[in-house]
């Protein structure tokens, strides 16, 4: 304490440092959840940044110099140019922030196995921020997508807003059963203790269960179920700063955008009361330029 965070940062560049080659005032950059790294490590070396053991974060660590780093809801921030990202034009600001966090963590793992591919099909599981994200890019890469959840709660939402091509209920037996050797890969978003099985079933031979959520206890699932499909169990976590380039000139490419909604800093409090009752379609964005503070 006292801590900033904010870890969607889209800002205006207003004063760079003498050795700055990539940015000059005025350009409109991003910055996502990591603002520094060794540099030295193979993950560095091979531009997989994230995955350095000592990187730092955008919020609630500590630069080389002992600085602490502030995050995005901080009026201004500083952040060494490899760790910023130029924003393309024609993407406004608002919608780009979410796209930092959220459209990264899917874009990175369809990249990176060899899923970008059009014609597959996949599977959404769990249809937050990410799931919903996850949805958009897997239908802009020309897959087809089905959503999975524990409830017809939201199949108007996965079809009809988001685009989905099926809708899967896992506690329905019989639609899991019929479902059994249909994809490709499932994106695993749910942040909580699940059973693996019922989902590793529905995976084609060779076929990846990717997760996504950070979960503290451990997950269990019988091995026949991955050796007798040559399946695989694996997770990614978020991109690195090339991935997230690449990701924004894709979504600029195939048009794609969240659904936010825009407000203020003297609103947090109402929007954290909003957020524990799920009442946000589907991204809060703070507008932290537009914000008063005296």
């Amino acid at each position: 304490y006292p801590m900033v965070p904010g870890h969607e940062v889209v800002a205006e560049v207003i004063e760079v440092g003498s050795s700055v080659s990539k940015f000059k005032v005025g350009d409109i950059v991003g910055v996502g959840l990591i603002v520094g790294s060794c540099r030295n490590c193979n993950p560095c070396n091979t531009d997989i940044e994230q995955y350095c053991k000592n990187k730092i974060w955008s919020y609630n660590d500590v630069y080389t110099d002992g600085t602490p780093t502030q995050g995005g809801f901080a009026q201004s921030m500083v952040v060494d140019q490899k760790f910023a990202m130029k924003i393309p034009d024609g993407m406004s600001p608002e919608q780009v922030a979410p796209l930092l966090c959220a459209g990264v963590t899917v874009y990175s793992p369809l990249s990176h196995f060899g899923l970008k591919q059009s014609g597959l099909s996949g599977g959404i599981l769990g249809l937050g921020g990410v799931g919903r994200m996850g949805v958009k890019i897997a239908k802009a890469m020309s897959h087809h997508v089905t959503v999975i959840s524990s409830s017809d709660k939201k199949r108007d939402e996965a079809l009809d807003h988001l685009g989905a091509d099926d809708y899967l209920v896992s506690s329905d037996e019989a639609q899991m059963q019929a479902a059994a050797d249909s994809l490709d890969y499932i994106i695993d978003t749910v942040p909580v203790f699940h059973p693996l099985e019922p989902y590793l079933s529905l995976l084609k031979l060779d076929g990846k269960l990717i997760l996504m959520g950070v979960i503290n206890k451990p997950l269990q699932f019988l091995t026949p179920v991955v050796m007798q499909g040559r399946k695989t169990i694996t997770g990614t976590f978020i991109g690195s700063i090339k991935e997230t380039e690449e990701m924004l000139e894709f979504c600029k490419e195939k048009g794609l955008t969240p659904t936010i909604e825009v407000i203020k800093m003297d609103y947090i409090n109402t929007a954290f009361e909003r957020l524990a009752k799920n009442d946000v379609r589907y991204r809060f964005v703070v507008d932290v330029a537009g914000s008063k503070f005296e």
